[in-house]
């Protein structure tokens, strides 16, 4: 096989990869809800982070984020984690009429909305994402997922809508809800397991990863210390050998 058809094969090789970087780019462009754990069970609670890109371009920011909870979900209380430079406050709405959860527990106030406000200067710029995170529940236990319609407030007065439905065929709308999938109830689930998971939420993940990193580090280093000691043997056998040659060579002439 030619060199030509070898660069040629590299060149799509590369179009392709590029292409397909660039999309996960631009699909990962919207605000989402996302779960670092353990998935949250219907009837349990939920360590939950919203993760918001700014997507205008300079000097526009993102000033404000408005999160919707259905009040037939009947969440009964929502904590959020401090974000630098941002205000969080908690929305309750009277219910039309009170909901029973599974433990016997009527909720008559439930959690409608959360908005995060930026503080002057720490608006997020075009380049910039944030992200939100909210312990709370108990979550609802007749859906099989939950949904929360997310508002984007931009400093020219700009609101975007992230609150269309994914239909039944897949296909991505161009601002779908944040969606979060709910795993079947389990025993043991408790309050304080998704109470912790969300005060440390995010933070459990950069250890996680810091630790891998780091394993992966000194692996590495060791395999590297192994290999040179193995080339040092190498050289310095080589070098002995050319010496009793050369000595030899020498006694012989």
């Amino acid at each position: 096989m030619s060199q030509h058809v070898f660069k040629r094969a590299g060149f799509l090789a590369a179009t392709v990869g590029i292409a397909g970087l660039l999309g996960t780019g631009v699909a990962s462009a919207h605000v989402t809800a996302n779960v670092y754990g353990s998935q949250p069970t219907k009837g349990g609670y939920a360590a939950i982070v919203f993760r918001v890109p700014s997507e205008e371009k300079d000097p526009i920011t993102t000033t404000k984020v408005a999160v919707d909870f259905k009040a037939d979900y009947g969440i009964g209380s929502v904590r959020t984690k401090p974000v630098p430079g941002w205000t969080a406050q908690v929305t309750k709405s009277k219910l039309p009429a009170p909901i029973t959860k599974d433990n016997g527990t009527q909720i008559t106030e439930a959690v409608t909305a959360v908005t995060w406000t930026a503080q002057p200067g720490n608006e997020l710029k075009a380049t910039d994402y944030q992200e939100f995170s909210v312990s709370f529940g108990p979550l609802p236990t007749n859906v099989d997922q939950v949904e929360f319609p997310a508002h984007q407030t931009y400093s020219d007065g700009k609101v975007v809508d992230w609150n269309q439905p994914t239909p039944a065929n897949g296909e991505e709308p161009e601002h779908p809800t944040p969606t979060v999938k709910l795993a079947a109830k389990s025993e043991g689930d408790e309050h304080g397991m998704a109470a912790n998971t969300a005060s440390t939420t995010g933070e459990h993940t950069e250890a996680a990863t810091s630790n891998t990193s780091d394993s992966t580090a000194r692996w590495l280093g060791g395999a590297g210390l192994l290999v040179g000691a193995i080339g040092l043997g190498v050289g310095a056998g080589a070098t002995i050998r050319a010496r009793k040659a050369t000595a030899k060579s020498g006694g012989n002439s």
